[in-house]
Order: C-alpha cells, then sequence, then structure tokens
C-alpha cells in the first residue's frame, strides 16, 4: 500500500494515466470488445469515457475561476451516485459515441496523446490556483487527484475480462483510499486492500455479511460513491 501523503496530485494523476495506457497499448481490435466492469459498456466505450474525462481535466485546467472553492477532492464525489437518469444518459452517450471510431488504435492513440496533454497541464499548473470544472470551483491540485481517482477506478473495470493485465498504479490506488477515508469520515474498519476498497466503495463489489458487521451503520451509505 502505497503512502499517498508522498505523492504529489501530479505523480498520482502520472501514475494512473500511465498505467491506463499501458495497458491499452498491448489491446487489439478483438480485446475491444469484451466487457469491462461498467454496465453496458465494452472496452472501447469506457476507453472513450476515460478520453472525455481527460479533454475535461485539460479544459478545467486552463479555465481559472475566481474562487472561492466549492469542492475539494473528497466533496468532488458527493454529487455522483449511481443509478441516477444523468448516469443512464452518460452510458449510452459513450457508447454511441466511442461507436464512431471505426478502428480501436485511433481511439486508443487519441487517449494516450490526449492524457499526456492533460499530465503536462497539471504540471505546469499552480497546484493552489482555482479552476472550474462541471459547475464546480476547486484548487488545480484537487481536480487533479480527481482525475487521477476517475482513471484509477475505471482501471479496475478496464481489466475486469482482460487476464493477465496490469491493474492500477499504486499512487492511484493510494490517492482513490484517501478520498474515500474522507467521505466515510475515517479510516475504512475493514483490512480490505486498496483495490478491493475502491471496488466496494463504488459499488463494484457487494459487501459481505462480516464486511457490514465490521462497517456498522456506515454500511449503509455504501457505495461512497459510483
Amino acid at each position: 500500500m502505497a503512502d499517498e501523503r508522498n505523492t504529489t496530485a501530479v505523480d498520482a494523476l502520472r501514475a494512473a494515466y500511465g498505467a491506463f495506457t499501458a495497458v491499452l497499448a498491448d489491446l487489439g481490435e478483438r480485446e475491444s470488445w469484451q466487457p469491462t466492469g461498467c454496465t453496458g459498456w465494452a472496452v472501447r466505450d469506457l476507453v472513450f469515457h476515460c478520453l472525455a474525462d481527460a479533454q475535461r481535466g485539460l479544459v478545467a485546467l486552463h479555465t481559472p475561476a475566481p474562487g472561492p472553492a466549492d469542492r475539494d477532492a473528497v466533496t468532488y464525489w458527493q454529487g455522483w451516485q449511481p443509478g441516477t437518469a444523468g448516469a443512464a444518459n452518460g452510458r449510452r452517450w459513450a457508447r454511441v459515441s466511442a461507436s464512431m471510431f471505426l478502428d480501436f488504435g485511433r481511439l486508443r492513440e487519441l487517449y494516450a496523446q490526449t492524457a499526456a496533454a492533460a499530465v503536462h497541464a497539471a504540471a505546469a499548473a499552480d497546484p493552489g490556483g482555482l479552476v472550474a470544472t462541471q459547475g464546480h470551483t476547486l484548487t488545480a491540485a484537487d481536480l487533479v487527484r480527481t482525475l487521477a481517482i476517475e482513471a484509477t477506478v475505471h482501471h479496475l473495470d478496464l481489466v475486469t475480462d482482460l487476464p493477465g493485465a496490469a491493474g492500477p498504479s499504486a499512487a492511484g490506488l493510494a490517492t482513490t483510499r484517501t478520498s474515500l477515508d474522507g467521505l466515510l469520515g475515517r479510516p475504512v474498519p475493514v483490512e480490505w486492500t486498496d483495490a478491493h476498497y475502491a471496488r466496494a466503495a463504488t459499488g463494484r463489489t457487494p459487501l459481505t455479511p462480516a464486511e457490514r458487521r465490521l462497517l456498522g451503520p456506515d454500511a449503509d451509505r455504501f457505495p461512497l460513491f459510483g
């Protein structure tokens, strides 16, 4: 388990995007149709969604905001819950948009280029500078952490049906754990790996009866976001 306290936001994003890009480098057209951990999405649909998120981050890092900040790397996730109309619409939009790439290689390359550009922009940004995204204002560092978390959680989705594919980066997983503990309000009282914690806290893995007992009343708050 990595120590997120010693990892900068940019380090976490570079590691998260780098790990995701490395998995894509080994995937061809056939693998792009494999299912993922996201209901209804094949690999190519998920990659398009992650491309859109990297693009959003790139735009946000060049969109200064007057402030004050109304979200951070923890509270940003409070507005993202599974089972909403917005989530369903997003799934459909990604499927339709990804289908326009007749060659998966083009989508894979566009993701790699955009992710690299987002990391470059993150490294050049003032960590304390305020930026705007999705109707909220965050510091650049907090925005970058949310991008790393998004990529890390979706990396877990990406490799669900890709035997032998490497998992997310340790830095991305550690950053994810920190924000999940922030949402929970305390360090999670279950001895989960970072990867299992991320799956359980985002509704990808159901809680067992034993885990519910250890979590106590907090069990009913899961998923913390999704």
